[in-house]
């Protein structure tokens, strides 16, 4: 999917939600764990349930690399779900990889080319030679992290150097080297608000995906504020929010609600460019 079909299909569904897809075992409605396999069959229900209202999927792999081969097979299971019957949503595979240059080529061969998903999420702390093999595919985005909504992100990405540039500011402006707007997206935590005036000017063009709304307390109206560009320019997700929202048996059209909410919410926010 290139740029430009990604800001169709926002401006078609009114919506820029991302719905993470952080299935937990243990926070699963109790009635699922009979399934043969819960968290596709979790998975399953949500998509079905949200998938009007979002633009993109995003199952994060440290939820199902937690169960081992049944927890892989439930994730291959929910991308090809997700392709098969909703071709028009954009996955996203939260992995943070990143290593040398042979590692991250079969980390890509992984995503790109076995599972053929949309984009993966890359770590930049290694450099250029551990993000670059992810960039030879055409059609697949690399999403950078760049300015983290966890507490930790003060640690190493604000801190400044001799000339005062911070450490998220050198990731945008050198990984620009190695790619464009059309394959290259940043992770941005919506936590971060006012920081995305500067972000925006090193990066005017660029799709940012921003988790942190919802649980974490991150606001949309902020980020919109000082993060939306002409195309749209984000995609925010919310996962526990919405996919957490009810454990009954009426969990599904409860998350259906949930991304409803948010979609309207955005659907007002967009209204100034569509």
């Amino acid at each position: 999917m290139n740029k430009q079909e990604l800001f169709e299909n926002i401006k078609k569904k009114k919506s820029f939600l991302c719905v993470g897809l952080d299935t937990d075992i243990k926070k699963i409605p109790e009635h699922l764990l009979k399934e043969e396999d819960p968290i596709f069959a979790f998975n399953k229900a949500i998509i079905d349930a949200t998938a009007p209202y979002c633009i993109a999927y995003k199952p994060n792999l440290a939820f199902y690399e937690s169960m081992g081969v049944k927890g892989w097979i439930a994730f291959e299971k929910t991308v090809e779900y997700i392709k098969k019957n909703y071709p028009d949503q954009f996955i996203i595979a939260d992995a943070k990889r990143g290593d040398i240059g042979n590692t991250s080529a079969m980390y890509a061969r992984t995503f790109f080319e076995e599972l053929n998903i949309d984009s993966v999420t890359v770590a930049p702390y290694m450099g250029e030679d551990s993000v670059t093999p992810f960039l030879t595919y055409e059609g697949k985005w690399v999403i950078l992290l760049a300015l983290t909504s966890n507490k930790g992100s003060h640690d190493f990405q604000l801190t400044t150097d001799t000339e005062g540039e911070r450490l998220f500011e050198k990731v945008l402006r050198k990984s620009q080297e190695w790619a464009n707007d059309q394959n290259m997206m940043y992770v941005v935590g919506a936590t971060q608000e006012r920081m995305f005036e500067d972000i925006r000017k090193i990066v005017p063009n660029h799709f940012l995906l921003v988790p942190g709304i919802g649980a974490q307390g991150g606001s949309l109206e902020e980020v919109c504020k000082y993060g939306m560009t002409k195309e749209c320019g984000l995609i925010v997700n919310s996962s526990r929010a919405i996919i957490y929202a009810d454990k009954t048996e009426n969990f599904a059209n409860v998350a259906a609600e949930e991304a409803k909410k948010v979609q309207q919410q955005m659907e007002k926010e967009l209204a100034a460019i569509l």
